[in-house]
């Protein structure tokens, strides 16, 4: 539920960002956006705001990957009514919400906003009042582009582990060590980001894969289907323990044998199997706690 409701709320954000139009010229909005990185921006201008046309600025550049066309993008936004400077929606106080980076997805105007822009942008973005009765009036939208993979340091691991090689777009894949496996939980980070920790009744967003401990073979990725994955880790009870205290932005290596409780995600034909999975956290918030 709480994944289809964020994916709604972007729905409607993107609505409200209405069609397409030439994003510069006289009359340019006076916007100042203030607030960390993170953290809820604080929108100040005057209000009603009156626009005849798209605007939209960098607020701060990104320092990380270029993003790709028609690669995967993590988004947390918060869209204000420009004639009374108050909040529509926003999904800094849930999770962030993933989309890919075509015009098919994010829309004409959205995805020009965001073409061209780097992992760790903040942009600002205002649309004149639409012929869409969604949007009555205009929408003035800060977006954060959040990364889509793990970008901590580096952390040598525990001998005895499953080697892990990482693909051009971050997707892992492990080499089997042929030994038998281990007994109790094991969990090894491999990159160490430096966000905030993540606590067991979290929901988090993550990139996984899940690997057999005997064959190496795969059996579940998020990479596999293009995005990451927010879920509640009450839903999965060894992801909970394994990754309760690990810090926003790490890779950590999870070796669950078959007596750890997976939840839901653990298929008929995968119980009784030892699991590897490579987990890169993204995103981890309290739900209706606004940063």
């Amino acid at each position: 539920m709480h994944r289809r409701v964020v994916a709604m709320l972007l729905v409607l954000a993107v609505a409200l960002l209405g069609a397409c139009a030439p994003d510069a010229g006289s009359g340019d909005p006076t916007i100042t956006v203030s607030g960390d990185a993170g953290g809820t921006p604080t929108l100040t201008y005057v209000a009603p705001l009156t626009i005849d046309h798209t605007y939209r600025r960098t607020v701060w550049p990104g320092t990380g990957p270029a993003l790709v066309d028609g690669g995967p993008v993590l988004l947390r936004y918060w869209v204000e009514d420009g004639r009374t400077a108050t909040l529509v929606s926003e999904n800094y106080s849930t999770s962030p919400v993933p989309q890919v980076l075509t015009e098919a997805d994010l829309g004409a105007d959205l995805y020009r906003t965001l073409k061209g822009e780097r992992v760790g942008a903040r942009v600002l973005q205002v649309t004149p009042a639409g012929n869409n009765p969604q949007q009555a009036y205009p929408a003035v939208t800060v977006i954060d582009v959040l990364p889509t993979r793990a970008d901590g340091t580096p952390v040598t691991p525990q001998p005895g582990l499953p080697a892990v090689t990482l693909s051009p777009d971050g997707a892992p894949s492990i080499k089997p060590t042929g030994t038998p496996p281990p007994t109790t939980l094991v969990v090894q980070p491999l990159l160490r980001g430096t966000g905030r920790q993540v606590e067991k009744t979290d929901v988090v967003t993550v990139q996984y894969a899940g690997f057999a401990w005997t064959s190496g073979d795969p059996v579940d990725a998020t990479w596999d289907r293009g995005q990451p994955k927010s879920f509640a880790l009450s839903e999965v009870p060894a992801f909970a323990e394994g990754l309760a205290e690990q810090p926003t932005g790490s890779q950590v290596m999870l070796v669950v044998p078959p007596s750890y409780d997976l939840g839901a995600t653990q298929s008929e034909a995968l119980k009784g199997q030892t699991l590897v999975f490579v987990v890169d956290i993204l995103a981890s918030e309290t739900e209706g706690v606004t940063r």
